[in-house]
């Protein structure tokens, strides 16, 4: 964590809107969702980051690369066969591909949502639990599902430098994280406080502005060089 080097990046969603400029993956997924398109703006979105990324040569080609799902994707029955055969389409090496999980949203069948994920693992992918500790079904997530990473929300991130009794959650969540062998990944962090404070506490990774705000392709093999 206190190394500097860059490991990975996250796929983020992003439209140019001819009228009112750059609009994020909250209002676009909020717009596809009142048209009932979630599921299609997804798999879009994980299909074309796959595909940008199959084409990067060094630099980039080493970094590993997350993509974002749903619940709704995790609740399609044949959603962790249809993710493998776009990954392999694309040229994207699964073994490089890591598969979060929106912890915000609410998988109902974890049985069923536990097996896809065992799936893709057993292919090779890894898989994380996003924005851990802002919902209400945190921990029966951490009980059910087969998972790698425990990505932190910036809320807790922000935390670690605020009151004790604020610290004193933020450790429980980290002990808690790395007793059951998962890779802690701190997200939000926008000082070196709060990066040293969370390495110290146990966070092996990081990312947020403190690193790089979202970046181009171009801006980011510019970064990694």
């Amino acid at each position: 964590m206190l190394s500097g080097r860059i490991v990975g990046v996250e796929a983020l969603a992003r439209w140019a809107h001819p009228d009112r400029g750059e609009l994020g993956a909250e209002l676009l997924f909020a717009a596809a969702a009142r048209a009932r398109l979630s599921a299609r703006l997804s798999a879009h979105v994980q299909r074309l980051a796959m595909r940008i990324a199959a084409g990067w040569d060094a630099p980039l080609s080493r970094l590993r690369l997350s993509i974002n799902v749903t619940a709704e994707d995790v609740a399609q029955g044949d959603f962790a066969e249809t993710l493998l055969a776009a990954a392999d389409g694309s040229g994207f090496p699964r073994d490089r591909l890591t598969v979060e999980i929106t912890e915000s949203g609410l998988i109902t069948e974890l049985g069923e949502a536990a097996g896809l994920l065992a799936t893709l693992r057993a292919a090779g992918c890894r898989v994380a639990i996003d924005d851990f500790g802002t919902g209400y079904s945190s921990l029966a997530y951490l009980k059910a599902l087969p998972l790698d990473y425990l990505k932190l929300d910036r809320r807790l991130t922000q935390d670690i430098v605020g009151s004790h009794r604020d610290r004193v959650v933020v450790r429980g969540v980290i002990d808690m994280a790395r007793s059951l062998d998962l890779t802690i990944i701190a997200e939000g962090v926008e000082t070196a406080a709060q990066r040293d404070a969370l390495a110290t506490e146990g966070c092996q990774l990081y990312q947020g502005f403190l690193c790089a705000e979202p970046l181009t392709v171009p801006a980011l093999a510019a970064l990694l060089r």
